[in-house]
């Protein structure tokens, strides 16, 4: 009865997900032609609160919030960063709008804005959509809109591992961040999020009640570094931090995996 339960608020929740992401991304596509920016942003913000509120009523998916009143502060200066978090499911990419006051120009591969009305809404967007297969040009376009969105008051975001990874497994890191942050002299916000606890990757229906804790950590200053270098320190923030906020997940571990970077990698 239980799994049949939570599979019901599941489908419930995929059902509100539809019905508020069209008109959302009829507003935006429409509102686009007149402005764009920050204003336009915030309307797409409409449609991720209504997607987190939702996870919450429906759902049961509830959320604790660490170290966030850095990156307010820091906001609060003027300054910028580039964001690194750990990518474990859809939930993040919805709630870091949501949770951060600054406007968010997310790194994601261009397939997405194929999806419709949700990557049409994205494709008007201050974001970065690159062809992963494209290598050196991905890193060019990367370079040039992030620094140009931040100049405009955005923290741009990536998910160095490229993909969304397993509960308790650990990715590659790609050290595309790392190169962003040094080219623009700005420093990396490394962030820990343990979202696969309730929703775990594998597509819709599978999310279950339970809370996700998401820890912003101390920002790392990023000149004397070198990309593979200032890589290694997020992702051994990262996965120390995980490590305390999901203890579950890596309860089986011998010891943590060794730091491994790939090198000349642009990533997500």
């Amino acid at each position: 009865m239980q799994k049949t339960m939570v599979l019901l608020r599941a489908v419930v929740f995929t059902l509100w997900m539809m019905v508020v992401v069209v008109p959302v991304g009829v507003v935006l596509l429409t509102a686009s032609i007149f402005i764009n920016g920050e204003p336009l942003y915030r309307i797409c913000t409409w449609f991720l609160k209504a997607s987190i509120w939702g996870a919450r009523a429906i759902c049961g998916i509830e959320y604790r919030v660490h170290g966030r009143e850095r990156l307010i502060e820091m906001n609060d200066r003027g300054q910028r960063a580039v964001l690194c978090s750990k990518h474990q499911s859809t939930w993040e990419t919805f709630a870091y709008p949501v949770l951060l006051p600054m406007p968010l120009s997310y790194v994601f591969k261009r397939e997405l804005i194929l999806v419709p009305f949700f990557g049409w809404s994205m494709a008007r967007l201050d974001m970065i959509h690159i062809d992963r297969s494209k290598g050196s040009d991905s890193w060019a376009k990367i370079a040039k809109q992030g620094a140009e969105f931040m100049a405009k008051g955005c923290w741009v975001i990536m998910f160095p591992e490229g993909t969304r990874i397993a509960r308790g497994r650990q990715g590659k890191y790609k050290n595309g961040a790392a190169r962003l942050a040094i080219t623009t002299k700005v420093p990396i916000v490394p962030i820990a999020v343990s979202s696969a606890r309730v929703w775990p990757r594998g597509g819709f229906f599978r999310q279950r009640p339970g809370v996700v804790d998401v820890s912003f950590g101390p920002p790392i200053d990023s000149q004397g570094h070198t990309p593979d270098s200032l890589m290694a320190a997020v992702e051994q923030w990262i996965e120390s931090e995980m490590r305390k906020l999901d203890p579950e997940a890596y309860a089986g571990e011998l010891q943590a995996e060794p730091v491994r970077v790939r090198k000349a990698s642009v990533g997500t």
